[in-house]
Parts: C-alpha cells; structure tokens; sequence
C-alpha cells in the first residue's frame, strides 16, 4: 500500500509539474493496483469483507466520480465564469444566473417545459396503464398487441420527429387543409402527441409487470365477494401497483423534463408568443433544446451552463417531491 500511494503521488506530481514524462501513466496505474492489492492483503479478519466490497465497488464509484461528481462540479464553476467552451479569463460570480432570469425566452421554454412535464405526467400514464390493461386480459394475440405498443419506443427521437413531421405536414395537411405545425399551440400539442406515442408503451411495460404479480388469490376473492370490474380496478389493482406508479411518475417526469430529440426534430423550437410584451420566436422550444441554442447558435457556454445547472437544481428538487409525495399514498394505500 505505502509503495503504491508513494507511485500514485509521483506520477500526479510529474503530471502537475509539467513534465512530459512517458513513466507517468504507467506509474499510476501501477501505484492503483499495488495500493488496491496492499488493501486486499491486510491481514484483519474484521475489515476484510469491508474491503473486498470497496474493490467490487470501486470501478463502479470511480467511474461516478468522474462521469458526473467532477463534471457537475466543473459546471457550477464555470457557470460563475465568462467560459468559452475552451478557457475563461474572469470570474463573474452570478452575472450569467441574473443575466438567464432577464432573457424572455428562457423564461418562456421554462414556462412550457413545466406544461409539457404537467400534461405527460398525467397522459403518458393514463395511457400507458390503459394499454396494460388491456394487454393483461384475456384477449387473444397479447403478444402480439404488447410488442406493437413498445414498438415506437425503440425508434430513436431524432428519426421519429422527423417522421411525425412528414405526418403533420403532408398526411394530415392533405385532410384538414393547414399545417399543425404552423401555429404555436397546435405545434405544442403536436409534441404532446408524439412523445405519449413514443413513450407510453415503455410505461405499459412496467404497469404490465406490476399487474401481474397481483394475487390471483386476492382478485378470487374479490370476484366471490361480488365486487365488480371498476370495484376491482381502484379498490384492489391500483392500490397493489403503488411501487410501480411511483416508479412511473418518476420515469415520466424526469423524461419529459429531458425532451430535446423529439422537440429539435419536430419543430425545432420555432412558433411565436407574446410574453410581458415581448415578441418570441421559440414558441415550441423547451428548456433542453433552448440551452443547446445557447451553447452552439449563439456561442454562449458560460450561459448555457448557468442554465443547465439551474434545470439540474429544479429536476432534482422536483424528482424528490414527487417521489416523497409517491411514497406517502403507498403508505397511505
């Protein structure tokens, strides 16, 4: 263990001191594995199985670390900075989270990021447990039926809007005589209407899981005790699935929160609105699709960053409400 921490400690010296050294990336991966081999050898009984986790863990926690913990860490910081993608010359403090909260247009991909989340929370659900039902009774071809509905789950985003797209500008322009996608709201519902159809059959799966490890028993006995087949739904079915509605609304919300591919393919955030007086251009465009706008068309990273850690703060905050809230009625159930 000594040897491998004085390895570790040499190579990240030769590493920060600039020293282009061809021994500095041997000598670090050398000095991890004798300081992880040092610790699996420490002859105590008491701790050992504690360290024998620590190495089956380790992979999996480093790879946490420095996937999302430092990254996370990095955007906060640059975030307070005038970064460039590339290098930051001062630090600006929270210039660029005043400077967010006085842009019209984020506030407004702000405003129908929280609708679209509110309207799939409720509709993404519904539907999906629907379609569970029905593909938990006793109809023929229910194979058949559950594959067809995950189906559009598995065609990417950026593929389907594009699809989508052809459908509302060509199929259906040909029947009603205009475009949905010309007019803001319809243009909103439009992207409503797409995700529930990409995303409901994923849900079904879920609720068909959560279904079926219901007690046949239970639902026997609800049948001797007369209870009809709406008895059975709220009184029974859906108090049994709460984990699996609470898994669902979790899924759906974090989901929708997330929606770029769709929302980019689709109308690429393009419909006007007014808000507080001020004439918009990104009627359609929700809050992933409006940071990427920031950091690729107008070259703002440091903006585009302060932005993002703002949707992280909020999907975080509203990801443990919702799960807390979830978990109260399946006590409560």
């Amino acid at each position: 263990m000594a040897v491998g921490i004085v390895l570790f400690v040499l190579s990240l010296i030769l590493d920060f001191s600039g020293t282009k050294n061809p021994m500095r990336g041997p000598l670090l991966i050398v000095g991890a594995a004798l300081f992880l081999l040092g610790l699996y050898l420490v002859p105590t009984l008491v701790h050992h199985k504690k360290i024998i986790n620590f190495l089956f863990l380790f992979p999996l926690l480093f790879c946490f670390v420095v996937t999302v913990i430092i990254p996370l860490c990095l955007g906060i910081f640059y975030s307070m900075t005038d970064w460039t993608g590339i290098k930051y010359n001062s630090f600006i403090g929270f210039d660029n989270y005043l400077a967010m909260f006085r842009e019209p247009g984020f506030l407004w991909s702000l405003i129908i990021t929280i609708l679209f989340v509110v309207f799939n929370m409720v509709l993404v659900n519904v539907v999906g447990f629907s379609l569970a039902l029905l593909c938990t009774s006793r109809i023929k071809g229910i194979g058949f039926f559950r594959a067809s509905y995950f189906l559009p789950n598995l065609i990417g985003g950026i593929v389907l809007g594009y699809v989508w797209q052809f459908v509302f500008n060509n199929v259906l322009f040909k029947v009603i005589g205009s475009s949905v996608l010309s007019n803001t709201n319809t243009a909103f519902a439009a992207i409503i209407v797409v995700y529930i159809w990409q995303y409901a059959g994923y849900i079904m799966l879920i609720y068909v899981n959560g279904l079926i490890t219901i007690s046949g028993e239970v639902l026997e006995a609800a049948a001797i005790d007369a209870a009809n087949e709406v008895d059975t739904l709220f009184l029974i079915k859906i108090p049994m699935i709460a984990p699996t509605i609470t898994i669902c609304t979790f899924l759906t919300l974090t989901s929708a929160f997330k929606q770029f591919d769709v929302n980019m393919a689709l109308t690429n955030g393009t419909g006007s609105v007014m808000l507080f007086g001020n004439y918009l251009t990104n009627g359609t465009q929700m809050l992933a699709l409006n940071i990427y706008n920031t950091a690729i068309s107008k070259n703002n990273y440091a903006l585009a960053q302060a932005k993002a850690v703002l949707f992280f703060i909020i999907l975080a905050v509203v990801s443990i409400i919702q799960v807390r809230i979830s978990n109260k009625k399946e006590v409560e159930m």
